[in-house]
């Protein structure tokens, strides 16, 4: 069986805050109270456009990135959410539907909108 693989650890983290345009200074005010430094991203490209993934993948996508984020094998999260390892494996790979009531079960174990899946 493979081995997980580790997470590396970090102290800085980034955000990212969508609202009202208006809105800005006081976010930035506010988080600079709290001892966050604003960097400017002007050329700040949408994770979409880079790895350019079809629609028709997102589901599985989602799910698999959910799954890591969750540090999870697929037979654990088979477990978890009562639906067949192979199952799993198929979603994950496009060649299965998630469907609504997998999506809800996936998203309960993961703790995400089960929308995503969707």
């Amino acid at each position: 069986m493979l081995e997980r693989t580790k997470k590396p650890h970090t102290d800085d983290v980034t955000l990212c805050a969508i609202g009202p345009a208006s809105r800005r200074a006081d976010v930035v005010k506010a988080l600079g109270a709290l001892g966050f430094s604003i960097q400017e991203e002007e050329d700040a490209i949408p994770w979409r456009e880079v790895f350019n993934t079809p629609e028709s993948e997102m589901p599985a996508t989602m799910l698999r990135g959910a799954r890591y984020r969750e540090d999870m094998t697929q037979e654990e999260l088979a477990k978890a959410a009562d639906i067949p390892r192979r199952h799993i494996s198929e979603m994950e790979n496009g060649k299965r539907p998630i469907g609504k009531q997998n999506a809800r079960k996936l998203a309960e174990v993961l703790k995400v909108d089960y929308r995503l899946f969707l």
